[in-house]
């Protein structure tokens, strides 16, 4: 997807949350900003979203992340985020939604 990605990771207790999204964005921008097939990449959103699931969804999970392509076409990533998170009872606070 050209404006988001989704990734699906086991993370060891002792490593924070914070420190795991820190270093895969900071990593991922040097070397996407390296490579000539990523001329428009600028840098990440200053944020991120991170949801938990239970090992069981697990294979759900991946499908859904292989073909996420599909269900772009039909309802926008925004959307099909606050659906997400409405259904499971997030309040969205709008002045950090999607900015």
């Amino acid at each position: 997807m050209q404006d988001h990605i989704h990734i699906l990771s086991d993370l060891h207790p002792s490593i924070s949350l914070a420190d795991f999204m820190r270093e895969i964005k900071t990593s991922s921008s040097v070397w996407l900003k390296q490579q000539t097939e990523f001329s428009d990449f600028k840098g990440w959103a200053d944020g991120y979203a991170a949801l938990t699931v239970s090992y069981g969804d697990k294979d759900d999970v991946l499908n859904y992340i292989k073909n996420q392509q599909n269900h772009h076409q039909t309802e926008s990533f925004s959307k099909e985020f606050r659906r997400l998170l409405e259904s499971e009872g997030i309040d969205i606070d709008e002045r950090y939604f999607l900015k």
